[in-house]
């Protein structure tokens, strides 16, 4: 056994090995002894482990080198290699027909010729004079060892290194360490070596894209209806702020609970997005409808804040709670949805701060730039005028 590995899905995006390199070169023995280099590199750091230089050898075998005595005898490493095949896997003499099955008649060397080196070394070949000569006088061999795998991608040789990190929360320092030191040295030791982070890896950073593509869609959605509801294109900019700022609470929160970022605790930010909102939303719409009363920006702001404080500071924290038994839970089964919890319901009971102090900030900070531009307009026209 020359590797043993046990592996389990531990859920979320992602498995395999925790990191997974990719060398690249159109030398093959070049981008073996970087695989090394690499795999020894890895062994330096204290919680790697399970690390695998993607060398892995297959089966034994003889690599054949035409001599100069074969090309004197007329052969070719075609001829060589037709009669080395036909002597052990055999030469077709005829075809037997067998019922419905047609039977093809291989012709060979005995069984335990076909298993004893020395009747290889010693295999008789026929040159195109018609001579017979030792297959060891027109080749030399070389005993070596055949590839499990031969792996490219766009024409190019490439292996993969790969190590398991304990804790796996550590891979990005491993990664930053590799990026700042270890393969560029490799790169300037071995010339037209190239590398990329692919596995696990390759699996998160498609699964961010999609992610942001998707947050994208979603904040523009949003930002149409609320345009809409308010008949502005300043106003809903307003309520749309509440999400980064809620994502710090979501970050805080990691730090509270122990937890590093990861991919889930993205998806939890994202769902937040659609959740943060509604308390902003409340509050400005109660203000507007305040001021299309009659009543001043100053004291419809200071209404809204006073009338829906309650709704707010309830709904956001029977959210938390709800959130609650996830957020603490223990089990291991729970245990790569919790970062998205802490996401969600972190960045939740953040809003309230953002929501009441923020968000009325805003709304008399956009009111004096709207004051302002009309006054500089009106003075325009007087100008104009007169």
């Amino acid at each position: 056994v020359d590797t043993l590995a046990f592996q389990s899905n531990r859920g979320g995006p992602g498995s395999g090995a925790a990191l997974t390199v990719e060398l690249s070169h159109r030398d093959t023995n070049i981008l073996n002894e970087a695989g090394e280099r690499l795999a020894a590199a890895l062994e330096e750091f204290p919680n790697t482990k399970d690390i695998d230089d993607g060398s892995a050898q297959g089966k034994r075998q003889f690599d054949f080198k035409m001599t100069e005595l074969g090309y004197t005898l007329g052969m070719t490493p075609a001829d060589v290699a037709r009669q080395v095949r036909a002597a052990f896997y055999g030469s077709e003499a005829f075809k037997q027909q067998r019922g419905r099955d047609e039977v093809r008649v291989l012709v060979r060397l005995p069984e335990d010729q076909r298993e004893s080196e020395f009747y290889l070394k010693n295999l008789i070949l026929q040159a195109p004079n018609g001579s017979d000569v030792l297959l060891r006088d027109v080749v030399t061999m070389t005993e070596g060892s055949a590839y499990t795998a031969i792996n490219r991608r766009d024409g190019r040789r490439n292996i993969q290194v790969k190590a398991d990190v304990d804790p796996p929360e550590q891979v990005n320092r491993i990664i930053a360490a590799l990026k700042n030191g270890i393969l560029p040295e490799l790169q300037q030791r071995y010339p037209g070596l190239t590398y990329s982070f692919e596995g696990r890896q390759a699996e998160i950073r498609d699964s961010v894209n999609s992610l942001f593509w998707g947050l994208f869609a979603v904040l523009f959605i949003m930002y149409a209806l609320l345009a809409v509801l308010f008949s502005s294109y300043v106003q809903p900019l307003m309520v749309l702020i509440a999400i980064p700022f809620s994502a710090i609470g979501a970050v805080i929160g990691h730090f509270i609970m122990g937890y590093s970022l990861s991919v889930m605790s993205l998806f939890g930010m994202m769902a937040l997005a659609g959740v943060v909102v509604n308390g902003s939303l409340v509050l400005i719409d109660f203000a507007n409808r305040k001021r299309e009363q009659g009543m001043d920006m100053g004291e419809a702001l200071i209404e809204a804040s006073i009338q829906r404080f309650r709704p707010i500071l309830l709904t956001t924290l029977t959210t938390f709670v709800g959130l609650a038994p996830m957020i603490f839970e223990t089990s291991r089964q729970a245990k790569f949805l919790i970062p998205m919890a802490i996401s969600l319901g972190y960045g939740i009971l953040f809003s309230i701060v953002v929501t009441m102090i923020l968000i009325p900030a805003l709304y008399v900070v956009i009111e004096d730039i709207k004051k302002l531009l009309h006054h500089k307009t009106g003075q325009a026209g007087e100008f104009k005028n007169g």
